[in-house]
């Protein structure tokens, strides 16, 4: 089992749980003073109040919960989020409102799921494709 450093930014923050032992994504837990309103069509950025210090070769992959898609419309503003081995900064979830309503978030919701994943090292290269 691999074993991804991570470090509060804050002691309020909540580290990323899985929710079952099957579970894929572990939970990311927005880190806020106070509610947050989202009104509809509206960004957000939720801090999680977390950085995390991947291995060389690894990506930190950031997916919306289906339940606050389906339920409530919420879902992240940039469709995946990306974390690259090299970051060490907050992990930040971009959100948006895609219902009709506002949305609420809550200190402490469960807001995104994070998945880390090995990465096969790949190089570019530039080849003639033919039609036959």
């Amino acid at each position: 089992m691999q074993k991804i450093p991570l470090q509060k930014l804050d002691p309020r923050a909540i580290l990323p749980t899985f929710a079952t032992e099957g579970s894929a994504g572990a939970d990311l837990y927005a880190l806020l003073d106070e509610t947050v309103r989202l009104p509809p069509l509206e960004r957000a950025l939720i801090p999680t109040g977390l950085a995390m210090a991947l291995p060389a070769g690894w990506v930190g992959l950031v997916y919306a919960r289906s339940g606050l898609a389906v339920k409530r419309g919420l879902a992240l503003a940039n469709g995946v989020g990306v974390i690259d081995a090299d970051y060490r900064g907050e992990i930040k979830i971009a959100i948006v409102n895609l219902s009709e309503e506002e949305q609420i978030i809550e200190p402490g919701e469960r807001i995104a799921q994070l998945v880390a994943l090995p990465l096969p090292a790949v190089a570019f290269e530039e080849v003639a494709f033919l039609d036959e």
